[in-house]
């Protein structure tokens, strides 16, 4: 179905042009050839994350070998992908499987009602440079939004953030023409974003501090993977990448296994990584968390850059609060003043679920906040529709990938069965309705949003298991007719 067509009935409609809902595009097209659907996408670029987030350094925190599609490696050689190469690798992947045509931009998903005695969804969506509404009618739905807001990123009520003289910005609205050339600059933050900041601005400012409340976890990982250089000399390059495939993915759960069986060897490993490359002399204080390693994410820096610049005093850290913000930078408990031209807060992410927008059945609204979701794909009692939600301790898009794989399965099973409705059945004393999808994450953006997101079962398939063999087993392997699920 073309982009530019004007009647809006598909077999299949997938809300949002990211990573997750372009492989979910390229997977129908794949496997379920016969289907017709189309992508709604709320901006005016596929890329998702990658074409939102434009600041200085913005690069994948995992290995590209495994947040590369599994049905389209990707074939260089850097461990660490900037964003630009990463929005380029999904542009490239939707033009080569003709998905780029069934993008509908510009269209901000606002509700989506499902009709028992129609068996679809009717969904509608504001055109937000006209305002107009449109309407779009579905057999199945798949929600590929991600988990956070695209709107606004976290930002704390800092006292006396009126008086700063400067300019203060959140790296999720970065703007075009910043220029922090020898400015004095103060990154306010101790994850992904902060650590990809600090030494991509290092070059260019004056001076740069990373300004923590706590410290996270940081390792270094080469920026380039020298290994399969040397096995692309002698053995085919579809070896290569796919060895380099099996062999991090592997070691992400090797690594997240040992950090949760053995966390006070994790972490002295960890620490002792961090004071090679800052040298012995280095206040240690600054690299010790309160919490566990795999609590929270671990930060990945290539090449220990970030070590790099504040070992040869281009950078600084410094762990404290704030007190206030003044006119010419920030006031910490401690009394210590931090002069600065421009503050960077990258203190987080606000957690949102579908996009915003509303769901509900024959006309009651649904919470999918007491729901759980079945084989982390499906949501309990919900019918016909689907959500992609990735792993949060390994690659986003090795689950991404399988979930799409089984939807595929799925709707093929229902052709074949002629069948045309599939309702995943719990039971609410299955539910556990302290833990959402996320528990295993102990991160803010987690916590202050926890109870926004579906919640987890005592047992598979409403069980959340984090572990890319196992739902492999689960999503491709198991039969699709377990019991659980009502076809009609």
């Amino acid at each position: 179905m073309e982009k530019n067509s004007s009647h809006h009935e598909f077999d299949v409609l997938i809300i949002g042009a990211g990573l997750s809902g372009i492989g979910a595009a390229c997977h129908l097209q794949k496997e379920c050839a016969g289907k017709t659907f189309a992508i709604l996408e709320r901006r005016q670029a596929m890329g998702g994350t990658w074409d939102l987030f434009r600041y200085p350094g913005i690069r994948s925190d995992s290995d590209m070998f495994s947040f590369g599609y599994g049905f389209r490696p990707w074939n260089e050689l850097q461990v660490l992908a900037d964003g630009p190469s990463i929005r380029n690798y999904i542009h490239e992947t939707a033009d080569e499987y003709r998905v780029s045509p069934h993008i509908h931009y510009g269209l901000k998903v606002t509700g989506a009602a499902w009709s028992s005695s129609e068996n679809r969804w009717t969904v509608t969506a504001e055109r937000e440079d006209s305002g107009e509404t449109e309407t779009f009618l579905s057999r199945f739905l798949i929600g590929c939004t991600g988990y956070y807001n695209y709107d606004q990123g976290y930002l704390p009520e800092f006292p006396g953030m009126d008086r700063f003289q400067g300019t203060c910005v959140h790296p999720q609205q970065w703007p075009k023409d910043l220029d922090y050339r020898d400015k004095k600059v103060v990154v306010i933050g101790s994850g992904a974003t902060a650590v990809t900041l600090v030494p991509a601005m290092a070059e260019e400012t004056s001076h740069i501090t990373m300004l923590q409340r706590s410290p996270s976890y940081i390792f270094s990982v080469p920026a380039y993977d020298k290994f399969s250089e040397l096995l692309d000399r002698v053995l085919p390059s579809g070896w290569v990448y796919r060895m380099a495939r099996w062999r991090n993915i592997k070691l992400q759960r090797l690594i997240y296994v040992i950090a949760k069986k053995y966390p006070d060897f994790t972490r002295k490993l960890l620490l002792s990584n961090v004071k090679r490359h800052v040298g012995k002399d280095f206040d240690m204080t600054h690299f010790q968390p309160v919490y566990q390693p795999w609590d929270e994410r671990l930060c990945a820096v290539p090449d220990a850059d970030l070590f790099r610049d504040l070992r040869e005093g281009k950078a600084d850290i410094v762990t404290d609060h704030i007190d206030t913000f003044t006119e010419n930078g920030i006031r910490l408990k401690s009394g210590r003043e931090l002069d600065a031209d421009i503050i960077i807060a990258a203190t987080g992410l606000n957690l949102q679920v579908l996009g915003g927008m509303s769901l509900s059945l024959d006309g009651e609204p649904l919470d999918v906040s007491e729901r759980m979701t079945y084989k982390g794909v499906l949501m309990e009692g919900v019918p016909n529709m689907a959500w992609i939600f990735g792993y949060t301790n390994a690659s986003w898009t090795l689950k991404a990938d399988i979930a799409s794989a089984y939807i595929c399965r799925l709707l093929n099973y229902m052709d074949a069965e002629g069948l045309t409705v599939v309702t995943p059945e719990g039971d609410s004393d299955l539910t556990l309705a302290d833990r959402s999808i996320m528990d295993a994450l102990a991160s803010g953006y987690v916590k202050r949003s926890s109870h926004k997101l579906p919640r987890q079962g005592r047992h598979h398939p409403w069980k959340v298991v984090n572990h890319y063999g196992k739902d492999k087993h689960i999503l491709l392997e198991e039969p699709v007719e377990d019991g659980l699920l009502r076809f009609s």
